[in-house]
């Protein structure tokens, strides 16, 4: 396929994935964020949220379900998404909380934050005239587009669409902020803990991961609610 042709797929995929935007849009919604996360099936680490509200004219290509996208697609694409969204918003919840109240609603949590964080910005905007307020919404956010989830403490008109991340370019968007935020954070991570191989693995259940378990013992960013079967693991 010659460079052309990719970008030729590229604006096409682009345009399919600005539908159901389009047509809220074509309501007089002037904001609609896109919601996912990174990180709800991993052994350590956070889980990370984030929210990404683009402008209908948004034409960076490539941008899609970051399961799909190399560490450096993701990486350049974050760029030119925090570059050109409207609003965006992270949330985290750390290991601690997600043992405390469990994954689903750490997620659910996590995802909150991201969204008001979002709206936040936004309304710093148009606050500054930055933005023009959205009529049908009385200011900002006016729809809510999750990735398969449903959150009832968001206030917001929302809708969870199945796949989302590769159905609608602003969870599209949302998730390759999630994604790239929290594989920093494990990088990071990673330096105060090198024994676990927390900058490849992610905090995901690897063999190294496991090994590292084995050797060095559980560390403080391990979620512990997931290691309740960790004896077995280790005796492979």
């Amino acid at each position: 396929m010659t460079k052309k042709e990719r970008e030729e797929k590229m604006a096409a995929r682009l345009v399919e994935m600005k539908e159901i935007e389009g047509g809220l849009h074509e309501k007089g919604i002037l904001y609609v964020a896109g919601v996912d996360e990174a990180g709800r099936g991993p052994l350590a680490g956070p889980v990370v949220a984030a929210a990404a509200v683009l402008p209908p004219d948004f034409g960076v290509l490539g941008v899609d379900d970051s399961k799909k996208l190399t560490p450096k697609k993701r990486a350049a694409l974050y760029d030119e998404i925090r570059n050109t969204a409207l609003a965006c918003g992270i949330g985290i919840r750390d290991n601690h909380r997600i043992d405390e109240i469990n994954i689903l609603e750490a997620t659910k949590e996590a995802m909150a934050e991201a969204v008001a964080n979002a709206e936040q910005m936004l309304q710093e905007k148009i606050a500054k005239g930055q933005l023009p307020p959205c009529p049908s919404s009385g200011g900002g956010l006016g729809y809510v587009l999750f990735d398969a989830m449903k959150i009832d403490s968001v206030k917001i008109p929302q809708e969870s669409l199945i796949k989302g991340d590769a159905r609608a370019l602003c969870i599209a968007a949302a998730s390759i902020l999630a994604k790239v935020t929290r594989d920093r954070m494990m990088e990071e991570y990673a330096k105060q803990y090198p024994d676990y191989g927390f900058e490849s693995n992610m905090g995901y259940g690897t063999a190294a991961h496991y090994e590292g378990i084995r050797k060095a013992g559980i560390s403080p960013i391990h979620r512990m609610s997931f290691l309740k079967n960790l004896d077995e693991h280790l005796k492979k």
